[in-house]
């Protein structure tokens, strides 16, 4: 086993004086490692923004960040319940709470209800449109955690589910997908495809001797590449979607921040120890970046 691998269900600091019951289910839901809910946040959060809603519409931002934490938690419940055997037998996973047999697959379930209620109540503070939009991700989200049994790039269709709040939250505010959004979606896409292609590395050996598929180990040896590639395509879109709703150039240069913090990633990548999990965890602040350029693109 590498030792350099961080397992994904750490009890640690408050998390670790939790009775066994409750930190089971905040480990399942990964609300201890709040970087899935800040990764599958920010789409939503620059959709509306470049709409022009982001100082009108902070209410739907802040309805979308719980949105975010919770469906987040659930989508991770389904993939633990799914992946259980699997997760057994690499590294990273084995610890987690169904994986471990510290919590039953029925506890799981019930979990997973209450997680989704929530969510419906997100859902019912939409328009409608934004209702059918949101809830068009739901066979997506289901089909997700088999994409690895029966493909070699599982990242593409996490990169179609977590890239999905930019429509919610384009519809949402312009009550219709156009092209911009449609842009600022695909763009997403590719953005996830290169960030999870770079979590992936942590997993190659484990995912190679059980047979399973990702993109790190589609792409072998050109790893660097590929997720530059990723980047590259997802910044070409993002740009097109700033200029159908600016066409300046100068609002093209709310996009240099978040260029130089991809192209760093990609320069100063290791493909081993700890540094994927370091870069993965970085594109909280990539999207960060993102949303302010989206910001002074959709205020101006």
């Amino acid at each position: 086993m590498n030792q350099t691998i961080v397992p994904d269900s750490q009890a640690r600091g408050l998390l670790a004086r939790l009775p066994d019951a409750p930190r089971a289910l905040v480990q399942m839901a990964r609300f201890d490692r709040p970087i899935g809910w800040w990764l599958l946040f920010w789409p939503g959060a620059w959709a509306v923004a470049l709409a022009g809603g982001g100082f009108a519409r902070w209410s739907l931002i802040l309805w979308l960040l719980l949105g975010s934490i919770v469906m987040r938690g659930a989508g991770c419940v389904f993939n633990d319940i799914v992946d259980r055997d699997l997760d057994r037998k690499v590294a990273r996973t084995a610890a987690r709470p169904l994986a471990s047999g510290a919590m039953r697959v029925r506890t799981a379930w019930l979990w997973l209800v209450a997680l989704s209620l929530v969510g419906l109540i997100v859902l019912l503070q939409l328009r409608l449109y934004a209702q059918i939009v949101a809830l068009g991700s739901l066979a997506l989200v289901a089909a997700y955690p088999f994409m690895k049994r029966i493909t070699g790039w599982p990242q593409i269709w996490l990169g179609l589910v977590f890239s999905w709040a930019a429509l919610v939250g384009w519809s949402e505010v312009m009550g219709a997908l156009t092209l911009a959004g449609i842009s600022l979606y695909v763009g997403t896409i590719f953005w996830v495809v290169g960030y999870d292609t770079i979590y992936a590395l942590q997993d190659r050996e484990d995912d190679a001797l059980i047979g399973i598929g990702s993109s790190a180990l589609s792409m072998g040896r050109h790893v660097r590449a590929g997720v530059a590639f990723c980047y590259l395509c997802a910044l070409g879109l993002w740009a097109g979607a700033i200029w159908q709703v600016r066409p300046q150039a100068l609002a093209l240069a709310a996009l240099l921040p978040v260029a130089a913090h991809l192209l760093w990633q990609i320069a100063t990548l290791r493909e081993d120890g700890v540094d994927p999990l370091a870069k993965f965890r970085s594109n909280r602040f990539a999207g960060l970046l993102m949303f302010l350029g989206c910001l002074v693109v959709g205020s101006a």
